[in-house]
């Protein structure tokens, strides 16, 4: 068992990857976050779900990992004050989940130091709560004004620079407040928010397989890891395991969302360092993969080929000959590309120490996925907690111990080697048949599921809730951006506002990804 306590009976959820389950009360919580803390795990998600038709009254779910695997606890709560105990003095990261379980639910983190209010944005009354079942949306419009307290730097010479939340390029909303002496920054602090779209509630209206198709569009440049996400979720409550061809498809097309992710992101990071060519040159090459991508699988991003039960796509053997030529082609051009990044030195003076993040700070934050292995985070769930077909891959991880955002470019440049293998050893064991997925189109009553994937920015998890007639009741998907946005305020610390972008893009977090 991952966790003993006297309080705490968990049963296992799925094999796909290991999960147990249990139920806890709120007075143990805090006892068992931190034990949980104290032998080296954290914190994967926190959430909420209104069970007062099914006579109960709130359930706070938060879902932890350590070396064994993750637990999933259940914290049951009353309809009236639904409260519990603040874990965010253990879990930093927790805040901001705590501050939107309010915000949706009215789950309230009492001892917490931070109450101000994360998605509401005066888009719905104070008193009103969205993702509660008798929520009624009419009603509670409002165009309130709503303004929200940052915390405010003083100090001689000090002064503020707001950036946001509509920015100048085409990106999404979010507000940055600087605070700054002369080009310094001594504080910077975001509110988010603003991309709220109302998904988790759009999820309980919808059946499976439309579930599917939200589910790939959370986070628009991670669609196959939420997709797999969603997917591992619905086949753990239903006992379901794809075929073996179906899972070695997901893996390829997980790879090749790794790839064309690097592949932009070292582009802007040349760009944000005026090296215009090397962002010309890898944008060429992540074109190329999307043009591959539309021609093999129909879709630039890969939306909708993988479903609960199966997949959508087939490879040929033509297919797998492009597929190897590009391979081919990406690892002497990356590997070229690599060489002039690595000696170019305007490039290196601006990659070199900026928004360093140590591997102390890393840990206490949380800080995951590709970001936090270049802080020495050694978390990559294709290796600790490998679902198939990973467990006969022999991952080999990326890490590095410096945490700036030269070592966040090592770490791409290392995984995206890695991701080209990875893909001509799929396809080794990728069978082309004609198989047709076997849909799941409806799931079993009162279940819960979880699904984990190592998306390319890090972990994404989906958690699914039936109802008794096993309807979606609730879906929470959640982006490793959560864990990661309060940690880009620490890097910033120290460095100069002219490199913000610069450390922004060496992290390139998720807007949608966790404002759902």
């Amino acid at each position: 068992m991952p966790i003993k306590h006297p309080n705490l009976k968990l049963t296992r959820l799925t094999d796909a990857v290991p999960a147990w389950a249990g139920e806890v009360a709120p007075e143990y919580l805090f006892e068992i976050c931190q034990q949980v803390r104290d032998g080296g795990g954290r914190l994967v998600a926190l959430w909420g779900s209104d069970v007062r038709q099914q006579g109960g009254g709130f359930v706070l779910h938060i879902t932890l990992m350590n070396e064994s695997g993750l637990v999933c606890l259940n914290i049951p709560l009353p309809a009236e004050r639904p409260n519990y105990p603040d874990i965010s003095r253990i879990f930093p990261a927790a805040n901001r989940m705590q501050r939107a379980a309010y915000d949706l639910l009215g789950l309230y983190a009492h001892e917490g130091h931070d109450h101000r209010k994360w998605l509401r944005h005066g888009a719905w009354h104070s008193g009103s709560f969205p993702l509660r079942k008798d929520f009624d949306a009419a009603a509670s419009l409002t165009h309130e004004p709503e303004d929200y307290p940052f915390v405010q730097v003083e100090g001689q010479g000090v002064h503020e620079i707001p950036v946001g939340p509509v920015h100048a390029g085409i990106i999404e909303p979010g507000h940055f407040r600087f605070s700054i002496i002369g080009e310094r920054v001594l504080r910077l602090e975001q509110h988010l928010g603003y991309t709220h779209k109302g998904i988790e509630k759009r999820f309980e209206s919808m059946g499976l397989q439309q579930g599917a198709k939200l589910a790939g569009r959370v986070s628009g440049d991670s669609t196959v890891a939420y997709a797999w996400a969603y997917a591992m979720a619905a086949e753990c409550i239903s006992k379901v395991t794809p075929s073996s061809r179906a899972l070695w498809m997901r893996a390829l097309l997980l790879e090749r969302e790794r790839v064309a992710n690097h592949l932009g992101d070292l582009g802007y990071l040349g760009n944000d360092v005026a090296l215009s060519f090397g962002f010309a040159q890898f944008w060429i090459l992540k074109e190329q993969v999307l043009r591959n991508n539309a021609a093999l699988f129909g879709h630039r991003y890969l939306m909708d080929k993988i479903v609960p039960g199966g997949v959508t796509a087939s490879l040929d053997v033509e297919g797998k000959h492009i597929i190897e030529q590009e391979c081919d082609m990406l690892d002497e051009q990356v590997r070229i590309l690599r060489n002039i990044y690595d000696e170019h030195a305007g490039v290196q003076d601006r990659f070199i120490g900026t928004g360093r993040v140590e591997p102390k700070l890393a840990a206490q934050l949380g800080l995951c996925g590709m970001a936090g292995r270049a802080s020495a985070q050694a978390w990559d769930a294709r290796v600790q907690f490998a679902c198939a077909p990973y467990d006969k891959l022999d991952v080999k991880m990326a890490t590095y111990r410096n945490g700036d955002v030269a070592a966040r470019v090592i770490v791409r440049f290392d995984e995206l080697f890695e991701s080209l293998r990875l893909q001509r050893e799929i396809m080794v064991n990728l069978v082309h048949d004609n198989e047709a997925p076997t849909l799941l189109e409806k799931l079993p009553a009162n279940g819960f599921g979880i699904g984990l994937v190592e998306g390319w920015r890090g972990e994404v998890m989906v958690a699914i809730h039936t109802d008794a007639q096993g309807n979606l009741t609730r879906v929470h998907p959640h982006d490793p951006s959560w864990q990661n946005w309060p940690v880009l305020e620490h890097a910033v610390i120290d460095n100069i506002v002219p490199d913000f972008p610069l450390i922004n893009k060496s992290f390139n977090l998720s807007y949608s990804g966790q404002d759902l």
